[in-house]
């Protein structure tokens, strides 16, 4: 029996914690993991590209337990009523192969990438950051406001989508939640959106190389949370703020990020430093109060391992959380899978002894 964690399992899990509380948890896992970047085989994900979208892999390692997501990202499907991501992923132990954990990752995704991009704003953003922008208001949008707000003390949320419907659904979801101190503010455009932010999140969907924010928006002090840009010829900023003289770039790997990150569009030679390093004090995520610090964030594997093992250590806390699954035969003979499968009366035979067996005869063909 494998453990699994349904949508009606996370939703038990965050509701009983709470939607901050749990990004919290789960920032604090994802720090841990990344502290411990040399432990982990890294690649970057494994993509399927069509017209309409892509289908990932995202596979890692820590010699201990193994995981994998499988994602997607089908910016039109909400003209279907479809969602634009989903996703599922396994934990397994390293040892036996065997699947620990099968686990929806669709709003873990979510979770996690929200706890991502407050992480990094922690060690990235001025310590007085209080306004942030909020620009593409869709599914992920909500998760981002809870996290920034929770983790960091934003107290005010400008908000901009091209569907206006989108940020009055954030609006309206932002104002249910009843989130202490928070002013929500909708605009008109981009441009106005961060007039006065301290942090700006760019978090769209269009697969697609888009300018979402141009130089003349980014101010002296700002921190960018570039999410949206996430896979080949889809980005979010305009290249001159990557190359303004004040800008400093972090990813979260660098190989993957060359491919599909922000700085896909920058030459081989550009600089960037890796989250794992600003973690450990080999990197700086800030020099100084005038900087314009952007974090590349196209979502590392690394992340869905911590969110699988949070999950599994949550689950396993509480029996009442606990749902299992028969993915995997339980055999008594591990040598006899067929078993399985045979008639009932066949798995009653016994079996003689290899040397009561008699000798079978052969004819002339197959000697």
């Amino acid at each position: 029996m494998v453990d699994y964690i349904g949508i009606e399992s996370i939703q038990k899990i965050v509701r009983q914690r709470g939607a901050a509380a749990f990004i919290e948890g789960l920032a604090g896992e994802i720090e841990h993991d990344y502290r411990r970047w040399n432990d982990f085989d890294k690649s970057a994900r494994h993509a399927i590209h069509s017209p309409d979208g892509v289908i990932e892999l995202m596979p890692t390692s820590d010699g201990h337990q193994y995981s994998f997501k499988y994602v997607n990202g089908h910016p039109k499907n909400t003209e279907l009523g479809l969602l634009t991501v989903t996703a599922f992923g396994v934990l397994a132990d390293v040892d036996t192969g065997y699947p620990l954990l099968l686990s929806e990752l669709t709003i873990t995704t979510a979770l996690r990438t929200a706890a991502t991009s407050a992480l990094a704003a922690k060690w990235m953003a001025r310590p007085d950051s209080r306004v942030m922008a909020l620009i593409g208001n869709g599914a992920q949008s909500e998760f981002q406001a809870i996290a920034f707000h929770h983790m960091l003390g934003i107290r005010e949320m400008r908000l901009f989508d091209i569907d206006a419907a989108a940020s009055g659904k954030l609006a309206r979801n932002l104002h249910a939640m009843g989130l202490q101190g928070l002013r929500v503010t909708v605009c008109r455009s981009a441009a106005e959106a961060v007039q006065g932010a301290d942090i700006v999140t760019t978090i769209t969907a269009d697969k697609r190389n888009a300018v979402i924010l141009t130089p003349e928006m980014v101010k002296p002090g700002m921190h960018l949370n570039a999410v949206g840009g996430d896979c080949p010829g889809k980005t979010e900023l305009h290249a001159d703020i990557l190359l303004r003289k004040d800008a400093r770039v972090v990813v979260e790997f660098e190989p993957q990020s060359r491919i599909e990150g922000e700085i896909q569009q920058m030459p081989e030679d550009f600089k960037v430093a890796e989250f794992a390093d600003v973690l450990k004090g080999t990197a700086v995520g800030r020099a100084s109060p005038e900087e314009v610090t952007i974090f590349d964030s196209v979502g590392f594997a690394l992340e869905d391992y911590s969110a699988l093992r949070y999950l599994h250590k949550l689950q396993l806390a509480d029996p009442a959380l606990r749902r299992q699954i028969d993915l995997v035969p339980r055999l008594d003979n591990p040598k006899d899978l067929f078993g399985l499968l045979a008639p009932a009366a066949a798995r009653t035979v016994k079996v003689p002894r290899p040397d009561t067996i008699p000798e079978m005869a052969l004819d002339e063909h197959s000697r």
